[in-house]
């Protein structure tokens, strides 16, 4: 079977999908990587899969250019074939769906987090849902990160509920991201580096980080406050370089971004997410929770689903940089053996619930039922013929 694995990034699909495509390959599927040309397609090769590059503009909404979009998903699909399609994302999700349906090609969505969109009102949340709604009416089966997000779209009757599932986020490779002592505990120099990692957009709470790093800056010294991802990125909610440098003046610093970031999370104490953009599950906390750091993190869709306020790390309120400074104070109040033991419990809960290979099994039991499916039925049934 040929499996087709759609993202707006390569970047994405190795850093976040490498485990799920190594699987899928080592079970023998012949595996497609589609995403838009970017300098980390050339390690996709060696998770034992082909990359065929797709143009899309990830943060657009002109019709025309989504109508475009949607054409090429249908050359895709017309020249590859594929007997199973897996979107990520916004608009593999919606435009990659709608051509998969018109071939009969059996799709498998994941919903990651809705965005800002899903939490306004207006004509453009009007055709976003429609447009989900289609593309999900056919869909196989649809993954939730979170069971928010799946009963809004249970109760908008944009998708099926017998076709949904939950998932523990994206999971997290235990093996790769492994217990590293925190940095006050083994120097006992008193620097305390609290760390944001995110592509820098404001709805990720940048700014709320930024005042509340001014809150404490007086009282506590030794604070580190900084910040790691993607500038520039195509999002109307994106910090701006010059937006950066008048941060940076206030006081935070910015990292930049890394290609392994498991060397960031072991340099910080803390790591930061207090976002009011409307998340799956934030991969950035499972990875710093596998890795025992404490996380401070908004109470909020998907960010709340992976601290349990207190135990390993604080729940703050949402777009309140008091209340981040507030529990950023409590964490600068703690011992490191405090401070360790918290990291660990966030450890044991990531051990229990968001095991990478929990997700894994469920896309390899889903691809395996639409294997049965297809054995028992006429392949045209699922490949409708065409000569685009």
């Amino acid at each position: 079977m040929k499996v087709v694995i759609c993202l707006n990034t390569a970047w994405n699909l190795v850093n976040f999908r490498a485990g799920l495509i190594r699987a899928l390959a080592a079970a023998g599927y012949e595996v497609v990587a589609v995403a838009p040309y970017d300098k980390y397609a050339a390690g996709l090769k060696a998770l034992g899969c082909r990359f065929v590059p797709l143009h899309m503009e990830n943060g657009g909404t002109n019709p025309v250019q989504d109508a475009l979009l949607t054409w090429r998903f249908v050359r895709l699909f017309a020249h590859e074939r594929p007997d199973v399609y897996l979107g990520y994302t916004v608009k593999p999700n919606v435009y990659g769906s709608l051509a998969a349906h018109i071939f009969g090609i059996p799709v498998i969505n994941n919903i990651a987090g809705l965005g800002v969109v899903f939490g306004k009102s207006g004509l453009l949340v009007k055709v976003v849902r429609t447009l989900y709604r289609l593309a999900l009416g056919c869909s196989v089966k649809v993954f939730f990160q979170n069971g928010d997000d799946r009963q809004m779209f249970v109760a908008g009757a944009l998708v099926h509920p017998e076709v949904t599932d939950l998932l523990p986020g994206s999971g997290v490779d235990l093996s790769r991201f492994m217990i590293t002592a925190l940095p006050s505990a083994v120097t006992g120099v008193k620097k305390f580096r609290f760390l944001l990692i995110s592509r820098m957009l404001w709805e990720k709470g940048v700014g709320e980080f930024a005042e509340a790093a001014k809150l404490i800056r007086s009282r506590w010294p030794q604070a580190e406050c900084c910040l790691l991802g993607f500038l520039d990125v195509q999002n109307p909610g994106a910090v701006s370089r010059a937006q950066m440098d008048i941060l940076v003046a206030t006081g935070v610093t910015y990292i930049g971004t890394s290609d392994d970031v498991r060397a960031e999370i072991a340099q910080a104490d803390c790591i930061v997410l207090p976002s009011y953009y409307r998340e799956g599950t934030p991969r950035t906390l499972l990875e710093a929770a596998a890795m025992a750091r404490p996380i401070i993190t908004s109470d909020a869709v998907g960010c709340r689903e992976v601290v349990v306020d207190g135990v390993n790390g604080y729940l703050c309120k949402v777009r309140n940089a008091g209340d981040l400074a507030e529990k950023m104070e409590r964490m600068l109040s703690m011992s490191p053996q405090q401070l360790t033991e918290m990291g660990l419990r966030g450890r044991t809960k990531m051990e229990a619930e968001f095991d990478e290979q929990i997700v894994i099994g469920k896309y390899l039991d889903a691809i395996n039922a639409v294997k049965q499916l297809k054995s028992n039925q006429p392949r045209e049934l699922f490949h409708k013929s065409s000569k685009i």
